[in-house]
């Protein structure tokens, strides 16, 4: 915090001396990023009307009035320099929509409600931003948007610093003289890797260097928001090549036995069929129960017992192994399905010919059962009843 009290007097002797001075400047009538009047305006703050927006080290307060006057804003401007604070309650103290703090920046976003923009024009590089940006994270609305300038190369040519730590800079004073502060200036990359550890997106930065030839001064200006969700993507813009299927066997097991039907192609097998683009796995598990023997299951009365993985020459199967613990209605045969004759069968009584995936489900729920199948891997999913090993031997005993 010593850099910051530096600051703090610094910035307080800065508005005494405007103070005494008598200095008036115009009112603004735009956004000024850098230390010239060119570059981007208020434009890149989006559209503010009626919005919540927050000036941070707003200074005697110009541009926050400027943002309210024109730009419909709902603004909260905030200082912590005592001095500087006055010059903006004399000029600007009675400005409707307009409401002026004198505060510690970390101090006032931690009790604040949320705020649709942030912004501040050279303020953020006169505090610590590893105490800084916690606090400017959350008093941002999800996809709200931070704007902000710091310095990039001062008027003697030094550049950035490539570590968190503030360095000496002089504030000039009008009429001659100067006043010693502590900034933080930090390379555009440290910044945007500051922003992302604190759950904030980079959009755009640029540097704005000054008109003059001569002049080595420059700034960068950041376009940041607060992320409201994490995104994904395809790796291009066509599919992947098909390799693979996925699909799910349903164990119906009660006191007359185990459902099976008969397939067209002569395989018995468990209700079961392929998973459907962006249907979860218990859906799928009511679905297929319901095209193909009427049945009617809710999907709380599902529990996937795991994941099949074994393969048809080149593509890979992937069978998930579910047990219906409850369903309404007779098994019947229904129109244009290609599998039918449901029968119930007793354990010890299974017939000859299951289908493979059928078999596969069946062996994962009973490890015992003498069924002969080709070899596959079998992953069990975590219950949370049944945390452990011991999963498989508490199914079989419930439904038993």
């Amino acid at each position: 915090m010593i850099s910051e009290e530096i600051n703090s007097g610094a910035w307080t002797a800065y508005g005494t001396h405007h103070l005494k001075r008598g200095t008036d400047l115009p009112e603004a009538d735009r956004l000024t990023w850098g230390f010239w009047p060119a570059g981007p305006g208020a434009e890149i703050l989006g559209d503010l009307a009626g919005r919540r927006v927050l000036d941070l080290g707003s200074g005697m307060g110009r541009y926050a009035a400027y943002l309210v006057r024109e730009h419909g804003a709902l603004v909260d401007a905030v200082d912590a320099s005592p001095s500087q604070h006055q010059r903006a309650i004399e000029r600007y103290g009675g400005q409707p929509d307009l409401n002026l703090f004198l505060s510690d920046a970390v101090e006032h976003l931690r009790q604040a409600e949320p705020y649709d923009v942030i912004y501040s024009i050279h303020g953020v590089a006169y505090i610590d931003p590893r105490r800084l940006l916690p606090a400017l994270a959350t008093a941002l609305r999800p996809g709200g948007r931070l704007v902000l300038s710091v310095l990039h190369t001062n008027s003697e040519g030094l550049g950035p610093s490539t570590t968190v730590v503030s360095r000496p800079e002089i504030l000039p004073l009008a009429g001659g003289g100067g006043l010693t502060v502590r900034m933080w200036v930090l390379t555009p990359s440290l910044w945007e890797d500051l922003f992302v550890e604190h759950g904030l997106v980079v959009d755009h930065m640029e540097t704005l260097a000054a008109p003059e030839d001569d002049n080595p001064v420059a700034c960068t200006l950041f376009q940041v928001r607060r992320r409201s969700r994490v995104t994904s993507r395809q790796r291009g813009g066509s599919p992947p090549e098909p390799h693979g299927v996925v699909g799910i066997g349903a164990i119906l097991y009660g006191p007359r036995g185990l459902l099976l039907g008969l397939h067209r192609t002569m395989t018995r097998e468990l209700p079961g069929g392929s998973i459907e683009p962006g249907e979860s796995l218990q859906h799928a598990v009511v679905r297929e129960v319901a095209e193909e023997t009427g049945c009617a299951v809710r999907e709380e009365d599902v529990i996937l017992l795991g994941t099949i993985v074994d393969r048809v020459g080149p593509i890979v199967r992937v069978t998930v192994a579910a047990v219906v613990t409850a369903w309404d209605g007779e098994p019947t045969d229904q129109d244009n399905e290609p599998i039918g004759n449901w029968r119930w069968y007793q354990l010890d009584q299974l017939p000859d010919g299951l289908f493979i995936p059928s078999a596969q489900v069946l062996t994962a729920w009973r490890p015992g059962l003498p069924i002969e199948h080709q070899p596959a891997h079998y992953t069990p999913f975590a219950h949370p009843s049944e945390p452990n090993a011991s999963t498989r031997e508490a199914l079989h005993d419930r439904y038993a």
